[in-house]
């Protein structure tokens, strides 16, 4: 659809046949994490899915995030706002509520409102490390941004599909 990002920063994506990505969705991969979607898959407006393998029939609703290494089984599906933080594995089948954030391996779901419970499985993921390459104990925004400049500054020449001569028709941009 009109305005979904497909963004592999020197990684790979690879879709499933008739998946659906809806308006202003974005989905990214990087050299470290790769994004692997299987076959009739629904990516809602606005969510966020980035370097995770998402399995056949999985259902990623409006304004969803999906972080580094997350694994959706078949079935399974993040209502809107939902999360699949970092690293974490939802069981085919599973749903993640409203709102509502699934976090480890396997997946513990739970309410916004827990964060202590969250943060307690999410905190020795490393997002800083996973993501960025720097251990938490070592990150701050400085090094931070720059790690991801530096990173970033290798796509500043790289053309879009839609300047790559696809037609607009094909709803890329």
């Amino acid at each position: 659809m009109q305005g979904a990002q497909v963004v592999a920063e020197s990684g790979s994506i690879q879709m499933g046949s008739e998946c659906i990505v809806l308006e202003n969705a974005v989905l990214r991969s990087s050299a470290k994490h790769r994004l692997r979607m299987g076959s009739n898959c629904l990516i809602g407006p606005n969510a966020h899915v980035v370097g995770c393998t998402i399995e056949d029939e999985v259902f990623v609703a409006t304004g969803a995030a999906v972080f580094h290494g997350a694994r959706f089984g078949r079935g399974s599906e993040v209502r809107i706002n939902g999360v699949v933080h970092l690293k974490s594995r939802l069981a085919p089948g599973a749903s993640v509520p409203i709102g509502w954030v699934a976090v480890g391996d396997p997946a513990e779901i739970l309410p916004p409102e827990a964060h202590d419970k969250i943060w307690a499985i999410q905190k020795p993921l490393n997002f800083p490390l996973t993501v960025y390459g720097l251990d938490r104990s070592e990150a701050d925004m400085v090094k931070i941004t720059r790690r991801l400049s530096e990173s970033l500054a290798a796509f500043k020449d790289a053309e879009s599909v839609s300047q790559a001569g696809l037609p607009e028709a094909s709803g890329w941009s």
